[in-house]
Parts: structure tokens; sequence; C-alpha cells
């Protein structure tokens, strides 16, 4: 049987542990698409499909925006990010002056915000927790 010195031993270990560690997170990101409904200025619903936000979709947004811009970088996540129940997406970049232009400001901001949020339903019990 071949030995392994105890440093070695303990950096395998502490390998071992951040692997696990990476898989724990990755398991709680649960990245699976999420329908959204969002009720519209005319009283209609618009729903659609988003995954939670990660962090490399966070920074591709704000490259493909004004850094001091929120609303550009927001805008910059719908079309990345909304899409339908099969996985396709609802917007291209080249409707963005379509959707600034003949959008209702208070409509787009509300499909944008539930984009950017995570809605996950926190029920009574679990608020007290």
């Amino acid at each position: 049987m071949l030995k392994v010195p105890l440093v070695q031993q303990a950096f395998m270990a502490t390998q071992s542990a951040s692997l696990r560690a990476l898989d724990r997170l990755k398991k709680a990101a649960n990245l699976v698409p999420t329908k959204k409904a969002v009720t519209l200025s005319d009283g209609s619903e618009f729903e659609f499909y988003s995954t939670p936000l990660t962090m490399a979709e966070r920074e591709k947004a704000q490259k493909n925006s004004d850094k001091d811009d929120a609303q550009a970088f927001a805008l910059q996540l719908l079309i990345q990010k909304a899409q339908d129940e099969n996985g396709n997406r609802l917007f291209r970049a080249g409707e963005i002056a379509e959707l600034k232009n003949e959008v209702r400001d208070e409509d787009l901001q509300s499909i944008m915000l539930a984009v950017l949020t995570n809605d996950r339903n926190v029920d009574e019990e679990e608020a007290k927790n």
C-alpha cells in the first residue's frame, strides 16, 4: 500500500471539501426557468419564463449597456432572459427601440422588475422563522 504524506493528505481533503461546497452551491442554484406573470396596464397578463440571474449574465448585461444607466441594464437582462415555455427568447436586441418607444413605460418597468427579482413565495410561517 502506497503511503501518502500527511501534507498531501491535508491538501486532498481540502480540495475534496471545496468541490463538495461547489457542488452544493450549484445544486442550490436551481437554475431552471420559472413562470413569471405581470399584470399589464390594460388588465391583461403577460406571462414568460426566466431563470435566476447568474453573475455571468449580470456581467454580460452590464457590458452591453451604459454602466451608469440602470434602465439600459434591466432592458438588456430582459432581452437575454425572457423566454417562452419552450425556452425560446421572446425579444431580440434589435427590438430595444420598439420596446422603448411603443410599450408603456409602466408595463416595461414591471416586466424588467420581474426578471430582476427572485419572486420566491414565502408564506407567513416561513417568514416567522
